[in-house]
């Protein structure tokens, strides 16, 4: 029971009887509480009453612990009781010290006591009483002890699809769901609301589907139609919506702790909105939840798989990634999988098998090890970060790239017709380049520009030895580049041995090369920070006989340069001896660059020798290059690394008889693009290019090859540096074991978690779809169905339910369909006092939902009443106004550009959501921080809220927009304008009373503003521009004022 009840508390109760007796033979009045009645309902004792000695007696009186010497955790010790006897006698709930405790008899000795938890209710109580005079049935001790008991509660049994129950009204039952509704009142001796007015529902289902209120038009139309299926033609029209995907997507982001940046102290910016866009399409498309759930988990492993399968595995990208300075990368990518694993229990299986990371769980069954092999199944991921299409993006970048290429075949036009002074007489021993249709004056500067470039001849080498010291994998590629993949250290070195016969080398050229596979296309790997950079921060070469006789003797190097750097960074500093310093390209990703090596004396002697090259790369954020090539030349120095890209210089070396005609184009367009006669023209070129839009991108999962698996071990007390045994993936011997025939890998997890066989997937999400609608989950502890979470108040409705979505395909929109034409769900939300008295939680069902819409839907119910909401779907993060400095709290914050137009009013599923400060006004409507997943928000109640609606910028913006909204749209008239008003807000016809007060309040103010009391343009935030452009700015001031009122209401923000 409790921690602090004393021993004495569970001795033999004759002591109190004869006090008792005493106190009676004096006349003392004193009497005993009532006892609550026992529960009416057969008791299952792992479904019914496990759960309630777990949640509030387990603490003191469990495995671990046995206060007073009392154990309730195993039969045989809960009947032997503890140091002053038996707890209870069975078939004597009455007489039962337990009973007289738990029901607070004495209100000087009560368990829990004061402290050690909450109280239990008069239900549970009943629950205990009937249990022990129904028998006292518990499942038989064995060496297992608790664990074999949790073994088989409730929520690890497959569900039990039960025959539809009889109910004493069968003309209230409108579906299946029903009858397990009205069974259960009919046993509680309550009946069900009436139906909900029709203006109520479709509110309620408009808000419930697409997070939208209905329009007055489809308010109108919807009472106005007197077909007998005109619900259901409702229903079927909004699950059809796209603002559907909207809706429903908005709620499955926040298991996937979605967000915009990275997290911890840095929380710099992430691309995933794709991932975001992948949600909607597919709740849109109503993609079965199996398939749903494959895709997310790993999509990647399906066969052939599609961009959009790939696209789907950001669902576990979503975690935070850590960029503080001095980090170990790697213990924060076990952070990461423990994350993983955390979220996929919640949200999949609705446990906590978290709590088995550090031991074994203290009340489920899940062993430690049993936790790291789940864990196993996420370990042999990689993080990379890939291109993906957009349309609009798609076609802007085709309109600029049209444009460019008009503009450049436009050069050769202009240059003919520039006004060039007259061309040298030709060099006769200069290259013939046969531009037999150029102008002369092309022709001429294209020669002189050939003879002035002097190419070097270089040699590329073919690497014999590649290492990475921190694991990386370098493959050779056919043009002798060479390809990092697999492990993505925090800094690394590579080892590159060449041989080669060149006589007298005097440099090496270090190509860095972009790449598909890297993040923004290369050359570097840094995935954050920097994306596609690398930094250099030494580059080394020795040499020694190709017979490897004798020791390798290093070459010194007298120069470094390269054709580009981040400023103050260039080649220079990968050869100053200082390991903080290096070359970066920062700026110049996705583009090929090459820094050339110049050494102070020449190596090789025309026999085969060796050079070993080390490149080290001792930066952070995973600055290591992705893919390079080395080359060697013989030329007399000085050698510079040439601003002519590489394939150019490869022509040039070329006799000009040999050249193809796709070479001489190539030479005429680079030469073109650097013309000095064209400066003007290539900057414009220049700037079209730069205003492409970027390609977008998204973070996704990626399976290691096999040869490169890594190894999973438990950890000790969860620790990440102190590794055990290692272990294979697999799953809770309590759960159904992985077929066979799966691989043993993220996509065999993802087919068992939606295996028919899994007990617990269907119930959980219909459980978390049913809290959706109803504000409370039929099982409440949503993230938690083991033993200390609470037991589903109507467990037949959620197995059938579970059995239902396999049935029907794994369609969520059927189960929808489903949920809200039940005649539970229509019923009306209103209660009496007495209703409240008995079920204030509305656990029972014998009414409607009532609750405040989330944060995102506050805002949207408000742009859309205004007029300002912009509809359209899909696309970046936007940012819409909020308060100035609230990202400025965050350490190395970026101010907040509030977007403009439109995008100033998307919804706020669109919301830029930065972890480390989320949007404020979502944060104070009790939005999630995104850090980690979450499956039931938490809804509050405080000043700040109203304080918000009343005067952040948002809600100020919608209010004067409804004013003016109403000016326009209703008739000149005070009443008929409130009546607008109310509508656009509410859905519903106000009352005449309602119509009197907005009324009343609104002459007021109009009065208070003709006379100056209150400065109008303030109340309707205008500036002094706007607010001298405004005819009548009193009228629009007051209506203001109005409609920040209504936005304001409870019901406004309310589900009814």
């Amino acid at each position: 029971m409790g921690p602090t009840q004393s021993v004495q508390s569970w001795r033999w109760r004759g002591s109190r009887t004869v006090a008792l007796a005493i106190l009676l033979g004096l006349g003392c009045a004193a009497e005993a509480a009532p006892l609550p009645p026992p529960a009416s309902q057969k008791i299952d004792y792992l479904r019914d009453v496990r759960p309630i000695l777990s949640k509030h007696c387990y603490r003191c009186h469990g495995s671990e612990r046995q206060k007073g010497g009392l154990s309730l955790h195993a039969k045989a010790r809960a009947l032997a009781g503890g140091d002053g006897g038996p707890a209870f006698e069975v078939g004597k709930s009455d007489e039962s010290r337990l009973i007289e405790l738990v029901a607070a008899v004495d209100e000087n000795d009560v368990m829990p006591p004061e402290g050690a938890g909450e109280r239990l209710t008069p239900e549970q109580v009943g629950v205990l009483r009937a249990w022990i005079d129904q028998g006292a049935s518990w499942p038989d001790d064995d060496p297992a002890g608790s664990q074999a008991i949790s073994s088989d509660h409730w929520s690890f049994r497959p569900p039990v699809r039960s025959d539809l129950p009889g109910v004493k009204r069968p003309e209230w039952v409108r579906n299946p769901i029903d009858r397990f509704v009205l069974s259960r009142l009919d046993r509680e001796g309550m009946v069900p609301a009436p139906e909900a007015e029709r203006t109520t529902l479709i509110r309620r289902l408009s808000l419930d589907l697409i997070g939208l209120p209905p329009t007055i038009d489809e308010v109108d139309s919807f009472v106005a139609d007197t077909r007998t299926d005109a619900y259901e033609r409702l229903v079927e029209r909004l699950l059809e919506s796209p603002h559907y995907g909207e809706r429903w997507g908005r709620r499955w982001l926040d298991r996937a702790r979605y967000a915009d940046t990275n997290g911890y102290e840095k929380d710099r910016e992430r691309s995933i909105w794709p991932y975001r866009d992948w949600v909607i399409r597919a709740i849109n498309a109503d993609m079965p939840f199996d398939q749903f759930t494959v895709e997310q988990i790993a999509g990647d492993l399906l066969p052939n798989a599609s961009l959009s399968q790939k696209v789907a595995t950001g669902f576990h990208r979503n975690t935070m990634i850590n960029e503080e300075g001095g980090i170990d990368v790697e213990e924060f990518r076990f952070t990461s999988l423990v994350d993983r694993v955390a979220t996929t229990g919640a949200v999949w299986l609705g446990l906590t098998i978290q709590c088995a990371q550090c031991h074994t769980h203290k009340y489920d069954p899940i062993t430690q090890r049993e936790y790291y092999q789940f864990f196993s199944f996420f370990n042999n991921a990689d993080e990379p970060e890939i291109d993906v299409t957009d349309p609009e993006i798609t076609t802007k970048r085709q309109e600029l790239a049209a444009k460019i290429a008009a503009m450049e075949a436009g050069l050769e036009a202009q240059f003919t017709a520039s006004d060039l002074s007259p061309s040298p007489k030709p060099d006769t021993n200069a290259p013939d380049l046969d531009t037999k249709n150029d102008s002369p004056s092309l022709q001429s500067r294209m020669t002189e520009w050939e003879k002035a470039t002097q190419p070097v001849h270089w040699t590329p080498l073919r690497p014999t030895r590649l290492v990475s010291q921190n694991h990386a994998t370098l493959t050779v590629q056919d043009d002798l580049s060479v390809l990092a993949s697999g492990d993505k250290p925090n800094r690394d070195t590579y080892e590159v041995e060449v041989s080669t016969d060149l006589q007298g080398i005097t440099a090496l050229r270090l190509e860095v090369l972009p790449d598909p596979s890297l993040p923004n296309g290369g050359p570097g790997r840094a995935p954050l920070f920097s994306v596609g950079d690398f930094l250099l921060t030494e580059f080394l070469v020795a040499t020694q006989p190709a017979s490897g006789e004798g020791h390798a003797q290093p070459v010194p190097i007298q120069h470094a340069s390269e054709d580009y750097s981040e400023p103050e960074r260039p080649a220079s500093l990968a050869v100053d001896g200082i390991p903080d310093t290096g070359w970066t390209v920062k700026g110049g990703v996705g583009q090929a660059h090459a820094a050339v090596f110049e050494f102070r004396e020449k190596v090789g002697d025309g026999a085969s020798s060796k050079l070993t090259l080390t490149l080290r790369q001792e930066g952070i954020h995973q600055m290591t290059i992705g893919r390079f090539r080395i080359s060697a030349t013989s030329d007399p120095g000085p050698i510079r690394a040439s601003k002519v890209p590489a394939d150019v210089e490869a022509i040039f070396l070329r006799p000009p008889a040999s050249r193809t005609e796709a070479e001489l184009s190539r030479l005429k367009s680079y030469y073109l693009s650097i013309a000095p006669e064209l400066a003007k023209q290539n900057e414009q070129i220049v700037a079209l290019r730069r205003s492409l839009p970027p390609q977008p991108t998204t973070l996704v999962m990626q399976e290691r090859l096999p040869e490169h698996a890594r190894t999973t071990h438990i950890h000790k007390r969860g620790e990440f540096l102190k590794i055990t045994d290692p272990v294979e993936p697999g799953m809770p011997a309590v759960l159904p074991p992985l077929q066979k025939e799966e691989p043993r890998n993220r996509l065999g997890l993802a087919r068992w978690l939606v295996a028919e066989e899994n007990p617990l997937v269907g119930r959980v999400v219909m459980n978390q779809v049913w809290q959706a609608y109803f504000g409370r989950g039929i099982v409440a502890t949503v993230d938690d169905f083991g033993t200390r979470g609470e037991k589903p108040t109507h467990p037949e409705l959620l197995d059938w339910l579970a059995t239902e979505f396999i049935q029907r395909g794994w369609s969520l929109k059927a189960m929808h369909r489903l949920i809200v034409t039940s005649a539970t769900y229509r019923q009306d939300s209103r209660i009496s006092p007495e209703q409240l008295a008995r079920d204030p939680k509305n656990e029972l069902l014998a009414r409607g939902p009532r609750f405040r819409v989330e944060a995102e839907v506050v805002r949207d119910i408000a742009l859309a009443a205004s007029g300002l909401l912009n509809p359209a779907i899909g696309g970046p993060s936007v940012f819409p106004p909020q308060p100035e400095g609230v990202t400025a709290l965050a350490y190395g914050s970026v101010p907040w550009k509030t977007s403009q137009g439109s995008d100033r009013f998307r919804r706020g599923l669109y919301t830029y959501t930065k972890r480390t400060a989320p949007y404020a006004s979502f944060t104070i409507m009790d939005a999630p921080t995104s850090e980690t997943a979450c499956v039931r928000r938490e809804r509050s109640n405080t000043p700040l809220q109203a304080l918000t609606l009343l005067n952040d910028t948002t809600f100020i913006e919608a209010a004067r927009s409804l004013a003016q909204r109403v000016l326009d749209e209703a008739p000149d008239d005070d009443q008929a304008r409130a009546r607008h008003a109310f509508r656009l807000c509410l859905s519903r016809l106000p009352r005449e009373e309602e119509v009197a007060m907005l009324t009343r309040y609104f002459q007021e103010q109009r009065e208070r503003f003709r006379l100056v009391e209150a400065d109008p343009a303030q109340v309707a935030g205008l500036d002094a521009a706007a607010a001298n452009a405004t005819k009548n700015l009193p009228e629009l001031a007051a209506w203001t004022t109005v409609a920040r009122a209504l936005l304001n209401l409870d019901e406004t923000i309310s589900k009814e």
